[in-house]
This record gives structure tokens, sequence and C-alpha cells, in this order.
């Protein structure tokens, strides 16, 4: 391709001719969103990417865009048509970008929160051990469509008893056959038995009040990673994944929190700690009213709209009316009882990497292009940690 001797002189006079003015609006083009653009620019028709803010501070614009990447304006000599050729739709498009980015309407965009889940490396990624993952096969929907949730665990030290108890039951196949009997709006969705008259299995662990909590001192100071500020707790970290809350940032007590989709036990009235027979998934807006009222045991990793998608309950708190109207559960196994072929294998974004100090960033200051005003802060509930499946 030649350039015209005529349209390389014109345009090393508009570079020229404008000076001040993108100086004064104080922009720093993008180098990436040039380059962006480069593919997006013809050699002399540029009027389809341009932005259409006036002549005159497009113009400056692109005297600015050369003077940000150390591009002399006059990269191209008049006698020299084949050098033009080469540089002249570079040029073009780096102008375009300062332009755009003048006018504050296509400033490029930095790595929305996803974005940087799907960069993270391999080393980012912590693989969940089999027996911390519980599956949970419901009834097959009207339609025939398989129903399958999938749990994983709460690591120690938190909640062991209830653990405990709930890889026993799971063991001894005692949810088999037995059904979601409660849904509330907003709320949780509740499985178990609903007649309570199922003998529970033997060696079941008695739980107190003082196991809803565990002193932050025995997290080991390497797993640990700050929290956000918090309207529930003084102090709110991340501990192998999973969001905790704290009396201090280094001392006092510490307990998991109440986000979308945790697993909680079932109980009675004070001083009643219940067994893990009957669990809940938080299906609505985290009610963090119930952090250290009740034990959590999990967290809902997979097919939770199988339960948040429940006919809501029409009697109290949710439960439901008439036995037909349960869902039954066909079994709830620990993952390393399943055949090898059916077993399930996920990971998490590790707390301590890069890629999930980005990730929390990024959710507090969204700048993606949808976003206007970014909200500066976000709360534990709404850092939830990527979890993928790895099969």
């Amino acid at each position: 391709m030649r350039v015209a001797r005529g349209e390389s002189h014109r345009f090393e006079t508009r570079i020229n001719n404008t000076t001040g003015l993108a100086e004064r609006e104080g922009f720093e083009p993008s180098i990436r969103f040039c380059r962006i653009l480069t593919f997006q620019a013809s050699a002399f028709d540029h009027s389809a990417t341009a932005p259409h803010t006036g002549k005159k501070r497009a113009l400056s614009c692109r005297r600015a865009a050369c003077k940000r990447l150390r591009i002399a304006p006059r990269i191209m000599p008049r006698h020299d048509a084949g050098m033009a050729a080469l540089f002249l739709p570079l040029v073009i498009a780096l102008a375009q970008a300062a332009a755009a980015q003048a006018a504050g309407r296509a400033a490029p965009d930095p790595q929305s929160p996803s974005e940087i889940v799907a960069a993270a490396s391999a080393a980012d990624w912590v693989s969940v051990a089999p027996e911390d993952l519980m599956v949970m096969d419901l009834a097959d929907s009207a339609g025939g469509a398989r129903r399958r949730v999938v749990i994983q665990l709460m690591p120690a030290p938190f909640a062991r008893p209830w653990v405990a108890n709930v890889r026993r039951l799971a063991a001894a196949h005692w949810w088999d056959g037995t059904s979601v009997n409660r849904v509330q709006d907003n709320y949780v969705a509740q499985w178990g038995d609903a007649s309570e008259r199922k003998p529970l299995p033997s060696g079941l662990s008695t739980a107190t009040e003082a196991d809803y909590t565990m002193p932050l001192a025995a997290l080991p100071a390497a797993e640990r990673t700050p929290g956000p500020a918090d309207v529930y707790a003084p102090a709110t970290l991340f501990y192998r994944g999973w969001p905790i809350g704290a009396e201090q940032a280094d001392a006092g007590a510490a307990w998991p929190v109440h986000c979308y989709g945790m697993v909680g036990v079932g109980r009675d009235v004070s001083p009643n700690t219940g067994t893990g027979a009957e669990l809940y998934a938080v299906i609505g807006h985290a009610p963090r009213h119930l952090d250290r009222n009740i034990a959590l045991v999990g967290r809902v990793i997979e097919g939770i709209e199988h339960l948040s998608s429940l006919p809501r309950g029409t009697v109290g708190l949710g439960f439901y009316e008439k036995p037909q109207q349960r869902v039954p559960i066909t079994r709830i196994r620990l993952a390393q009882e399943l055949p090898a072929a059916e077993r399930p294998a996920f990971a998490y974004l590790s707390t301590r990497s890069d890629s999930w100090t980005r990730y929390a960033a990024a959710r507090a200051n969204r700048r993606d292009a949808f976003f206007i005003r970014p909200a500066g802060a976000a709360d534990i509930c709404n850092l939830p940690v990527p979890i993928r499946a790895t099969r």
C-alpha cells in the first residue's frame, strides 16, 4: 500500500497544529487499548471508530497520543511514502484511543473478577479432598432432570463435633429416604427426617455452645488472609478459603459466618445444639444474625439451584404442609464412597494467592464497562471464594 504525499503532509499538519488542549485534559492514552484499535482503524478512514467529540478536541488527543508513547509527530517524512504506509495506521489508531479516553467514554477496561479468576494459574488453586465432599441426590425433577447437590465440609478446627456426626450419618446412609421438608423464602432450605422418629446411628458426638467458636490462635497464621470491615464482627478473615468472623484481627474467638450457600445444623432452643441430622442451606440474603448461634458445617459448591428453586413452604417457618410436597432425598454419600466414575472433584482459589488479592480488589472496586461508580468496598459475603470443578 502506498500513501499519497499530500495525505501524509495533511496528517502531520493536523498533529502539529493541536498541542495544548490534550495536555490540559490530563489524560493518559492506554497502549493496550490502542493496540485493540489498531485492528479496527483503516489507513485513511477512521471516522467509524473515532468518538464524535468535536474536531478540535479529537485532534488534540491525537497529538497527546504521540507525546505519551514517545512517537515524534513527524514520524513520516514527506518524501518517504513507504514509511508513511508503514506507520500511519498505527499512529491513527493510537490517536483514536487517546481521543476516546480524553472524552471519558472509552477508557480501557481492567479485568473483571471473573476474568481474573479465569486467568489464575494452576498453582493458585487448592484441590478439595474427596473425604471433604458430600453428595446429596434428590429425586429427579418432574421433567426427569437429575438433581445433585455437592457440599464441601468445614475444615478443622471449626465445628468438629458436628462435622464428625455428619460424616457418621452419611456413612450410615441415614439420610436415604428422608426429604427436604422446609423451604423458607429468602432464608433456608432444610432437610432431614420430617417424622423425627428415625433412630440415629450410635456414637454421635454431643457438642456444646462453646463449640460455635474457636480461638483464633488455633488457626495457623500462614493460612489466614485478612478480610474486609464488617458490621457483625469486629474483624474478618479467610481461612483456607472460608469466610470467618473474629473478635480481633490477631486474638480472641473466631467463627464461620453465614453467607449464601453455607450449610448449618438445625437445632431446638438453647442449650440444644443439634446433632447434624437436620441440616439447612442458606438460599437468601446472608442471615449473619445466626453467627455463633448455630453451627456451620459446610457450604454448597454445586447444585444450589436445586434447593433455591424449590416451591416455598406455606406453613410456619416455610415447612411443607403436606407430605407429598416434600422433596425426597435418594441418597447422601461422602464422595470417597462413590465409584471413581461418579466422584466429583473440585478446587478453590487459594485466599493466600496473588490472584485472590486481585479478585477481592476487583469485587470491591468494579471498574469494568458496566459500572459507573465503584462501590469502594465489599462485605465478606460479597467476596465468594471461587470454586471450580476439575473433572
